[in-house]
């Protein structure tokens, strides 16, 4: 039997309910990932774990962030290997992402890779 192209990111099947919110901490029950084996044909990006959240029109100086744009927290947020590893198999795979710092999801065109200035997804 062929392995599912996506998964949870403990490997589980996809569930209805993966997208309920823990109030708690504003993340998801689970993320979807592509499977170990999709993400084992290779990457396109190179596999990056933190990003920060530099909002709309950042003030940077080369990858350094000098003042949030609008909508900007600039907490860093470091995910999961399975995510990163999604994200550099298939950069347009996810069309937001998690902010430690605001507790919720957000578009990515706010968040630029750590230690760069190229946006999250791009």
């Amino acid at each position: 039997m062929e392995e599912p192209k996506e998964t949870l990111t403990d490997g589980s099947p996809v569930t209805p309910d993966h997208r309920d919110i823990d109030p708690r901490t504003g993340q998801q029950k689970g993320y979807v990932v592509l499977s170990a084996e999709e993400r084992a044909k290779g990457f396109v990006r190179p596999v990056r774990r933190a990003y920060v959240h530099v909002g709309i029109e950042p003030t940077m100086e080369g990858p350094v962030l000098i003042k949030t744009g609008k909508g900007g927290c600039g907490t860093r947020t470091v995910m999961a290997q399975a995510l990163a590893e999604t994200y550099a198999r298939d950069p347009k795979f996810y069309s937001g992402t998690f902010c430690c710092g605001c507790r919720t999801h957000l578009p990515l065109e706010g968040f630029v890779w750590e230690g760069t200035t190229e946006i999250v997804g791009s």
